[in-house]
């Protein structure tokens, strides 16, 4: 921690800020600014970027999957056919 003398790193200020909201709201404070956050993403980019980040995410979850074949379709595969349906 920070002496009176001392400026407070940024990292530092920013948990004592986290803490004290976390202190002060509940989880509805945090479900709201959430879905607000949501809503203006969705504004602010198109269908593109939702398939992009869902192909991604499904690529990488592919890759941390063993590669063991149960008859599963793999999360990669699922990633993609879900960009590949939300294109439609």
């Amino acid at each position: 921690m920070a002496n009176n003398n001392e400026k407070m790193s940024r990292e530092e200020a920013g948990r004592k800020g986290g803490e004290t909201t976390a202190k002060n709201h509940d989880k509805e404070f945090y479900q709201e600014i959430g879905q607000k956050g949501g809503e203006a993403t969705s504004e602010s980019h198109g269908k593109e970027f939702y398939q992009e980040i869902g192909e991604k995410g499904g690529e990488a979850r592919g890759n941390q999957r063993d590669d063991s074949d149960d008859g599963k379709m793999s999360r990669e595969e699922a990633g993609r056919k879900g960009g590949e349906k939300s294109r439609r």
